[in-house]
């Protein structure tokens, strides 16, 4: 069983940024995936940042240069450092972890889900 614990997130200005963390912990061997996602209102759920097998790092076309991913294996902790929102970045955001127990399954749990709100 993998727990995920959320936070950051809140009311910013346009051009504003945040600073969103995720912290898994469980009976974790290792991870093998992280990563943000979000979901604004009435819009499916969408793929912001991740790192996928090997440490390779994929942002979203339209963060690149503003959000910035990052982990510290040490706490399996991910974070994703968002610079210059817009209002149309307003939406939940959730992690998504794929951790691998010492059996070698793999189990992917997202996390609660941290609202970030974009208005002046």
């Amino acid at each position: 069983q993998v727990q995920l614990v959320q936070s950051g997130g809140g009311l910013v200005e346009p051009g504003g940024s945040l600073r969103l963390s995720c912290a898994a912990s469980g009976s974790i061997f290792s991870i093998y995936a992280m990563g943000w996602y979000r979901q604004a209102p009435g819009k499916q759920r969408e793929l912001v940042a991740g790192f996928g097998s090997g440490a390779k790092i994929n942002y979203a076309d339209s963060v690149k240069g503003r959000f910035t991913i990052s982990r510290d294996n040490a706490k399996n902790t991910v974070y994703l450092q968002i610079n210059s929102l817009i209002p149309e970045e307003t939406a939940v955001y959730y992690c998504n972890v794929v951790v691998v127990f010492t059996d070698g399954s793999r189990l992917g749990s997202w996390g609660q889900g941290t609202q970030v709100t974009v208005s002046s």
